[in-house]
């Protein structure tokens, strides 16, 4: 009798919220309301962040926040205020406390910049951000660099999860420094760690997500392209895809070719130096 195969659900977890999206896309530049409502939709995204920020200082949100929780409800979403544009621990906290009365929700992704030319995040001051909003009944969600050293910091204050970049932010160079991030995705096995920042192609963020990180956030890449709502799309679909390579099991690069079909019932390595030929499957247990 045929049975058709079994699909494992693949959610995750934040506050105890089940999400099956690990695609989140930032809500600033596109070029209409109704392109950013679109463009949601087509992404499949269950988290969008908003600048409370940006919104104020261009007088209101003019029906904007509500376009984008029209948008949300269509899909079981949920709304991420930013701190984008603070410079200190105290302007941060004080957007902070502003988002989560006129929002209604203690989520925030916390971002305190401390260098102009590279919007890099200022890792002291957001240590003191985090633990003050977490002590206040916030979800922090701090956007910080690399660094291994500060990411363990914010965890041990107690954010929910980090959102490391790939780039600084807005530069669409992909993943800057790959050492790097595999290093904090070894070292914080049980974190959350969903890259934010710098990701400026699909193939980019498919790229993340085999690398087994838990979820990747773009906005520039989709909000500037020459048509938002089908880079949403195809942003949706590499993180699906990356995710599902990264369950599967890659195989590891190797150095030298190796060949697919095994000649007269042998394999064959062919070096692409010329290095002593071995077979690399062999385990050190078997070469004893």
């Amino acid at each position: 009798m045929h049975r058709e195969p079994q699909v494992e659900t693949d959610t995750w977890q934040v506050d105890g919220v089940t999400l099956c999206s690990r695609f989140l896309l930032g809500s600033a530049g596109y070029p209409s309301p109704q392109t950013l409502r679109e463009a949601i939709r087509a992404s499949g995204t269950q988290i969008v962040t908003v600048g409370l920020k940006r919104t104020l200082a261009r007088g209101g949100d003019n029906g904007f926040v509500a376009i984008v929780r029209a948008a949300l409800a269509e899909q079981g979403a949920r709304l991420l205020p930013n701190t984008a544009g603070c410079r200190s621990a105290r302007e941060a906290i004080e957007l902070a406390m502003m988002a989560r009365e006129l929002y209604g929700t203690a989520w925030v992704k916390l971002e305190v910049v401390g260098d102009e030319y590279t919007l890099q995040p200022d890792p002291a001051e957001l240590v003191e951000a985090a633990r003050a909003l977490v002590r206040e009944g916030f979800v922090v969600w701090p956007y910080c660099t690399d660094d291994l050293v500060t990411c363990r910091r914010l965890l041990d204050v107690g954010c929910a999860l980090l959102m490391p970049w790939g780039a600084p932010i807005g530069s669409a160079q992909g993943i800057a420094n790959p050492l790097a991030l595999r290093t904090l995705r070894a070292r914080l096995a049980d974190a959350i760690l969903i890259v934010d920042a710098g990701i400026g192609a699909p193939s980019h963020a498919a790229r993340v997500m085999e690398m087994g990180f838990d979820a990747v956030l773009s906005n520039s890449a989709v909000a500037l392209s020459g048509d938002p709502v089908r880079m949403a799309h195809a942003f949706g679909q590499a993180v699906a895809a990356g995710r599902e390579g990264w369950r599967a099991g890659l195989i590891p690069v190797q150095d030298f070719a190796v060949a697919t079909t095994p000649v007269g019932g042998e394999r064959v390595l062919v070096g692409l130096t010329d290095p002593p030929i071995r077979d690399p499957h062999t385990t050190r247990a078997s070469r004893k």
